[in-house]
């Protein structure tokens, strides 16, 4: 996947090295299974061959269109679902197709759609019902680390932040500690004109592990919402919280 030209993530610049690194994860579904996959699917769940049928429907796009792959669409589409208000499918479903903003084909596959419509559905449930789901991370070689491992999905949600940046408009302050939980998978160097960001990923513990790091990326997915998407007083008193499982925790401060 070819990166971006440089640009404006949010508030902060994002030089597009760090896009290069992430690029299209070298295994497939089949190959490295989806981190703590439930044991009983709900409805909506992509299984793990809707995913490879995703993915191959991807890959069948017609060039020059360049499609984001499946870890780092999942990272968009929650990118997306964090926005204040609502984006239409026209709206979300094009930066998918194409990384580089060229424009749709006249035709998309109706079973592409629909495969993008049901992860849409499944994860903007979740985040309403602040639950906790499974990001679409997928395992490299041993010698790959937990940041590089999340880092294609980190890279899907900034492309999201910066396709959509109503996020990026809504007071800094309550983000930082969010954005900083996902952000500091990436190099340090590959932020520009982000220096409270900066800060507050220096105050942060790499994760440990793997599953460390997929937590991380789901509290900070909650975290925001808080701020985007507040829950109304009758849901907060009911609790949305998923049984029997408290909230994903951030990494550890220095």
């Amino acid at each position: 996947m070819k990166p971006p030209e440089e640009g404006v993530v949010g508030k902060w610049h994002c030089r597009p090295r760090a896009w290069a690194k992430a690029g299209n994860i070298h295994g497939r579904p089949a190959d490295n299974p989806v981190m703590n996959a439930p044991t009983h699917r709900a409805p909506e769940v992509l299984s793990e061959a809707d995913l490879e049928r995703l993915q191959a429907l991807l890959d069948a796009l017609p060039a020059p269109l360049e499609p984001l792959d499946v870890s780092m669409l999942d990272g968009y589409l929650c990118g997306v679902l964090l926005q204040p208000e609502a984006v239409p499918m026209e709206r979300w479903l094009p930066p998918i197709l194409d990384s580089e903003g060229r424009p749709m084909p006249a035709r998309v596959n109706d079973e592409l759609v629909a495969l993008l419509r049901r992860r849409h559905k499944e994860l903007n449930v979740a985040i309403i019902g602040r639950q906790w789901f499974d990001p679409w991370v997928f395992e490299l070689d041993e010698d790959a680390s937990p940041s590089e491992t999340v880092l294609p999905w980190v890279a899907g949600f900034a492309h999201a932040l910066d396709a959509h940046p109503a996020l990026m408009k809504l007071p800094e302050e309550p983000l930082l500690e969010p954005l900083a939980a996902l952000y500091l998978h990436l190099d340090p160097d590959d932020l520009e004109d982000a220096d409270a960001l900066l800060e507050e990923i220096e105050s942060l513990e790499p994760p440990a592990d793997l599953e460390e790091a997929v937590e991380g990326l789901v509290s900070a997915v909650l975290m925001l919402a808080d701020v985007s998407r507040p829950l109304k007083l009758q849901q907060k008193a009911a609790g949305h919280a998923a049984p029997g499982r408290s909230r994903p925790r951030q990494s550890g401060r220095r």
